[in-house]
């Protein structure tokens, strides 16, 4: 069967389902993996597996000069390995694929949702937005917003981090009486793309953990990368400020309320440094344990900072310090607990569509779509051109069904496979066009889309304006500079 065909059936069950029968992400993408599994061939699963696994083997060697004897070995291995894997039923290939998902980010995606929560409830994002306001002076405010926004981004959900930062914009209205438009719009760019581009949130995470990228690798691209989209997410606002006048609608009740938060003491809140610490100090570990690898360092500091810049040990050492931060204001051991439930339960479900997409994925790899569209693509064709197919592919999947992360996790399933091809750039330039491809073109069928509306007080209208004018430009950028990028710097 045409891989094509199994890949928009697959699709068409997943857009469907969420669209049509308003079903959790979860049930959509496993209902989807189990049909395209069913109706795939066997033969055709053998081929999609052993085209795979001979991949993977050829990375493991680190070569690909492999004369024919040593290819031909590989190959009857491979084969054989993928043969006795066809013997399960497709649902005992789902299940396997799912726990080797929840295997590579359950962990974190959980210890990053605890971060975030501790964040928000201990005040800690609150005084970093603080303290960002008062380096950037009055004038500096929207940009004060901006860098906040970017750096919460990374451990909070876009959601969350817009929810506790808009009153802050609102009372600096209050303060100023201007610029209201642009305060929303600076928050909107901050906080965006690192959801998209920077781990440990789950879209890059899965991303990246999908095309074997190291995740120093995805931090330190995601973050250039989003400095570009940020910038002219801002620079947008700027120029819409001049141009158009959002009025602040908020009741008198409301206005007191924002008033009192202006108002709150600075010396109630966490410190700057134990506010920055959960956020920083996972990226220095991991991006540490990833450079030092490449450096003349003595064997035992390069293997102390490999275990401290795993993944999980670096996270786990952030969220126990977040939890720390978190007590020193509750002074109440239930009520930290009640917050890490609720963090968890968030996380769980979190954990659930990532894993249910871990598992979509690999059901669509082994139709053998990767070799199938490297075929059609053909060897004259730049392989830079994958790279808007891919944010492409990712923007409609988008602006379907919603959800960015749901989005990414479908687009990498398909395109994944040309992480195996030489490419003649590093995979991560993939991983970052799934991602701004993430962002184009939300709308009424984004949950984000309302949070903004309501929270900021905007009309659909104006929120098309702001938001979602805002994240097209800022997903365009980002695929330019991406493209820019694996040309003049391709790390291969």
């Amino acid at each position: 069967m045409d891989p094509f065909l199994l890949v928009l059936i697959g699709l068409f069950t997943v857009l469907g389902a969420i669209l049509l029968l308003r079903l959790h992400p979860f049930l959509a993408l496993i209902i989807a993996a189990l049909l395209v599994s069913s109706i795939t061939p066997k033969e055709q699963t053998i081929n999609g597996l052993t085209n795979k696994y001979i991949n993977e083997r050829i990375k493991e060697t680190g070569s690909r000069t492999l004369n024919e004897a040593e290819r031909a070995t590989i190959y009857k291995n491979q084969k054989a390995k993928a043969v006795k894997y066809t013997q399960k039923t497709p649902v005992q290939r789902i299940t396997t694929e799912f726990g080797i998902t929840c295997g590579k980010i359950g962990i974190v995606i959980a210890l990053a949702c605890l971060i975030g929560r501790c964040l928000l409830a201990s005040g800690a994002a609150d005084r970093i937005v603080r303290s960002a306001l008062g380096l950037f002076g009055e004038k500096g405010a929207p940009a004060a917003f901006l860098a906040s926004g970017f750096t919460l981004g990374v451990p909070v959900f876009f959601d969350s981090l817009f929810l506790l930062t808009v009153p802050l914009a609102k009372a600096m209205w209050l303060k100023f009486r201007k610029n209201y438009l642009l305060f929303i719009v600076a928050l909107i760019a901050g906080g965006s793309m690192t959801h998209s581009l920077v781990p440990p949130t789950p879209g890059p995470l899965y991303v990246a953990s999908a095309l074997s990228i190291n995740l120093g690798t995805m931090i330190i691209a995601g973050l250039f990368v989003g400095i570009f989209t940020a910038s002219a997410g801002y620079l947008y606002g700027v120029w819409l400020n001049q141009r158009i006048e959002i009025p602040f609608r908020e009741t008198p009740e409301s206005i007191k309320k924002l008033e009192a938060l202006a108002n709150k003491k600075i010396r109630e809140l966490p410190s700057l440094f134990s506010s920055l610490l959960p956020i920083i100090l996972p990226v220095v570990l991991i991006t540490a344990g990833t450079l030092i690898t490449h450096t003349a360092a003595p064997d035992n500091l390069k293997a102390a900072l490999k275990l401290l810049g795993d993944k999980n040990i670096a996270l786990a050492i952030s969220s126990a310090i977040a939890m720390i931060v978190l007590y020193g204001q509750l002074k109440n051991s239930e009520e930290l607990g009640k917050h890490m439930q609720e963090a968890l339960q968030e996380g769980g479900l979190i954990i659930l569509i990532c894993c249910a997409g871990g598992a979509f994925g690999s059901v669509l790899l082994q139709t053998g779509i990767g070799p199938h569209l490297e075929s059609k693509v053909g060897h004259n064709i730049d392989p830079i051109w994958l790279l808007p197919l891919a944010f492409s592919t990712t923007t409609i999947i988008r602006a379907a069904q919603g959800s960015a992360t749901v989005a990414m996790i479908t687009t990498v399933g398909i395109v994944g496979g040309f992480a195996s091809m030489n490419l003649g750039y590093h995979p991560v330039y993939l991983a970052l066009a799934i991602g701004c491809g993430s962002k184009p073109l939300p709308w009424m069928n984004d949950s984000g889309f309302w949070v903004i509306s309501k929270m900021s007080g905007m009309t659909e209208k104006e929120t098309l304006q702001t938001f979602s004018a805002c994240l097209s430009i800022m997903g365009l950028v980002g695929i330019i500079v991406t493209i820019v990028g694996a040309k003049i710097l391709p790390m291969v």
